[in-house]
């Protein structure tokens, strides 16, 4: 098959599983003018069960062809540092949805943070118009390669080499902000930079993405969840440890059986979102044997829990360190359970300029409440490197 026949066969598929927003037809006529493949490097990564490998389109166009247009939830990998993926050309159904989330109408000023290859800002430009959209890239290579693709695509984005997390003041304030990075915390600059009743779209915890509006007063903004998938970091957030170097070789200090059933923690995501809120420093990896659901638990730091299946619906925890994980999930896991167990969709974010922003669920003003605190990141075996932005 051609670049074209791909481009058209996503369109399809998208198409087919009902993807397209319906209240963004523009989404669709922006991706047929802006195809995907204009702003895939030549050099892609793919991962081969071990670690990333590389695809030249000099040396195999189809398996690069077949990597940019893999499916409607897979992104390609554009650039590893250190064996770990730091940018990615964005999978489209996510990239869909978060530009639905934004809203953004023509002559709208955009502020884009994490310009990447240049795809979602150019898709951004052909709705806003040219010259509304400003893009923010920290590394300049790719900063550089960007503007070159932007401008043979005849889109007309100021580029930007800069961080992303303190927004671009220069341009402000913007009707629009969409970052592509997560973040555990929503900068206030962001907020700041934003017209009051301006919108900003962003991924959080590299767990979903956040749609927030700015008060009329300028100096909050508050929203819900919009969506569920994986998202790199900001560049310079500290690698999350494995849990066998948390763990160390210290034998468990506490024994326990437990009592009720894992086979939520390893589907649910709406659980394993409320865990995230809840939790913010706890690392969860899940995988399930003969024995039944087996799971791992570490904060980061120095406390670990092992939730092993030993057979006919028994489980036993064994747990090390000053904290008792296993205890502490199993409470978090309890309070969502008598809140009703909200769905992720109910959860959403107030970011104020006076205090420390928080998570809620149900109610943004009676609903129960979280403080964002620091996190090691959440990593998890339900988490997909193809769907990462």
């Amino acid at each position: 098959m051609t670049l074209a026949d791909l481009h058209r066969a996503l369109a399809q598929s998208l198409e087919e599983r009902g993807a397209w927003p319906a209240r963004s037809p523009w989404l669709r006529a922006a991706n047929s003018a802006l195809p995907r493949h204009q702003f895939a490097p030549n050099l892609l990564w793919a991962w081969d069960g071990h670690g990333y490998v590389p695809i030249d389109r000099d040396d195999d166009a189809d398996r690069w062809a077949a990597e940019v247009y893999a499916g409607p939830d897979d992104a390609a990998v554009t650039q590893v540092t250190d064996g770990v993926p730091s940018s990615s050309l964005s999978c489209p159904s996510v990239v869909f949805d978060m530009l639905d989330c934004l809203e953004p109408e023509p002559g709208e000023r955009v502020l884009e943070l994490g310009t990447g290859t240049g795809w979602n800002a150019a898709l951004l430009s052909w709705r806003a118009g040219p010259d509304q959209v400003t893009s923010v890239e920290a590394d300049p290579s790719l900063a550089a390669a960007a503007r070159t693709r932007l401008e043979q695509a005849g889109a007309r984005v100021k580029v930007e080499t800069g961080d992303g997390t303190a927004g671009w003041p220069g341009g402000a304030p913007y009707d629009r902000v969409i970052s592509t990075f997560a973040v555990d915390r929503v900068p206030y600059a962001w907020v700041a930079g934003t017209r009051p009743g301006g919108r900003i779209v962003t991924p959080w915890g590299r767990l979903g993405h956040l749609a927030l509006t700015v008060a009329t007063d300028g100096r909050s903004a508050s929203g819900r969840v919009r969506g569920l998938a994986t998202f790199m970091p900001s560049r310079g957030t500290p690698t999350v440890p494995a849990y066998s170097c948390v763990r160390g070789e210290s034998p468990p200090d506490d024994e326990r059986p437990v009592a009720y059933d894992m086979t939520p923690l390893h589907t649910d995501w709406h659980l394993r979102f409320a865990l995230r809120v809840a939790l913010p420093e706890l690392v969860i990896d899940t995988a399930v044997d003969a024995d039944g659901v087996n799971a791992w638990l570490h904060d980061g730091a120095s406390s670990w829990a092992a939730l092993s299946a030993v057979g006919d619906g028994r489980i036993t925890a064994y747990q090390g360190g000053p904290r008792r994980l296993a205890c502490e999930l199993e409470g978090a896991w309890a309070r969502w359970v008598a809140e009703g167990s909200p769905s992720l969709y109910d959860f959403g974010m107030t970011v104020p300029a006076d205090g420390d922003s928080y998570m809620w669920a149900n109610d943004p003003v009676k609903g129960p409440r979280w403080p964002i605190r620091a996190t090691a990141g959440f990593l998890s075996s339900m988490d997909s490197r193809q769907t990462m932005m």
